[in-house]
């Protein structure tokens, strides 16, 4: 499910940053007092009243002439157009100024709804008028203190009631399709591949896309929106300003995708930036396909193969339960099989376990393989059922929730795939205390 994204802008030294590490709960963006310290967008999650969405802090816009001014301006206005919801925020204690005036003119084009928090109002008895601030057009201000909390309850609120519901999130019926990946593992030439066409830009260089690209293909009458984005680079190795834009889009683009394919070249050694940036996909609890491209490259194919295997398994241990596809997008081989696994994703997110059935499974889990030991007792399952969710989610009610140890807990999700065929998606398992 596409979380809802939330961008906090306006001019420097304001408290961005500060109100950003308040919502997100903790201090992901460096907080000081110079202005333009934050350069970049950040993204952090965070969550209010049951519902979570991405948060964006972004640097400062300013009119005055200052180092990295222009950057900065381009940084908040592509983050105000991924945003759903943007919190204009101002110092309550230097007022309006002719620079929050220029952001409210940015902010008017952007159609979006605006909440506008006055913030540093630290004492209640200070004098404060709104009429001032509701000048600029964009109505009543929250007045709030992201360094003690003050009023942040009153802006989270507004924030999730001026969010878009799921379904208006959600609103694409074709299945999105991201292709994730370090750069020249292939992505481009995957998607000419796929939808027939050169559409991409397809370079033995480096870094050739910039920017996510959607693309629009049927198969077996079923419409893909598949998106080629940039290459991800090690953030050490980010110096152009494009190149952090694309960075951080394409993090954008795995949370409003339904599937995201992780590429991998084939032809070379596994990297570290290779599970870095399946990471990004695991933590948006995102179901993953992972492609070994070039496959064309590789000698002794038959003999590798399984040698490739244990590889990429070895390395993307958190990624046990994502279907390895060896294809070579440049002489098309095996590429088609790409939309049978989507398929067969979609299949299992749409699968429902009768509860009948689902505890016949977890009775024989336990006796075949009875839960060790673990923090002082042994646990029991008395019975389990799946919920409603968009990734497959089973409550299980226990003697005590604190008895669970992780491999068991593994075990049970290994049973659970195997007998039900839930390969290639999340799983979360909740065990709750049975009173």
């Amino acid at each position: 499910m596409k979380k809802g994204i939330v961008a906090i802008v306006g001019r420097p030294n304001v408290g961005k940053s500060s109100l950003f590490n308040r919502i997100i709960r903790e201090k992901k963006s460096i907080v000081e007092d110079t202005p333009g310290v934050t350069r970049d967008r950040i993204y952090g999650t965070a969550e209010w009243l049951t519902r979570e969405f991405i948060v964006i802090d972004t640097g400062g816009i300013t009119l005055e002439d200052q180092p990295f001014a222009k950057e900065i301006k381009v940084q908040a206005e592509i983050a105000m157009e991924e945003a759903d919801v943007i919190v204009f925020i101002l110092n309550h204690q230097e007022g309006l100024s002719d620079e929050d005036k220029m952001v409210a003119k940015i902010l008017y084009k952007t159609k979006k709804p605006i909440i506008l928090a006055v913030n540093k109002y630290d004492k209640k008895t200070s004098d404060f008028d709104q009429y001032e601030y509701m000048s600029l057009g964009l109505g009543e201000p929250i007045l709030i203190s992201a360094t003690h909390g003050i009023g942040t309850g009153d802006l989270l609120d507004s924030i999730i009631h001026q969010m878009p519901s799921h379904e208006e999130i959600s609103k694409d019926d074709k299945t999105r399709v991201s292709i994730i990946g370090r750069p020249n593992v292939g992505k481009s030439s995957l998607v000419n591949s796929l939808i027939g066409e050169d559409r991409m830009i397809v370079s033995d260089i480096p870094g050739t896309t910039l920017d996510a690209v959607d693309s629009v293909v049927k198969v077996n009458n079923i419409e893909y929106t598949l998106i080629d984005t940039a290459g991800i680079r090690k953030k050490s190795k980010i110096f152009q300003n494009v190149e952090k834009y694309s960075y951080l889009r394409s993090l954008s683009t795995i949370n409003g995708s339904d599937v995201v394919l992780l590429m991998l070249d084939a032809s070379v050694p596994i990297t570290d930036l290779d599970t870095n940036i399946g990471g990004l996909a695991f933590e948006e609890k995102k179901p993953i396909i992972i492609i070994a491209n070039k496959w064309d490259l590789v000698e002794n194919k038959e003999k590798e193969i399984l040698k490739k295997e244990e590889e990429i398994r070895a390395y993307f241990k958190y990624l046990a339960y994502a279907k390895i596809l060896f294809v070579s997008a440049h002489d098309k081989t095996r590429i088609t099989k790409i939309f049978t696994a989507v398929e067969e994703i979609r299949t299992a997110l749409d699968k429902k376990i009768k509860t009948s059935v689902f505890n016949e499974v977890l009775n024989k889990a336990q006796l075949i393989n009875p839960a060790p030991n673990f923090n002082g007792g042994r646990l029991k399952i008395y019975y389990g059922a799946q919920v409603e969710a968009y990734l497959p989610t089973f409550v299980l009610f226990v003697n005590n929730p604190d008895y669970v140890h992780f491999s068991y807990k593994r075990f049970l999700e290994n049973q659970i795939r195997l007998q039900f065929g839930f390969e290639g998606v999340p799983m979360s398992i909740i065990f709750r205390e049975r009173k």
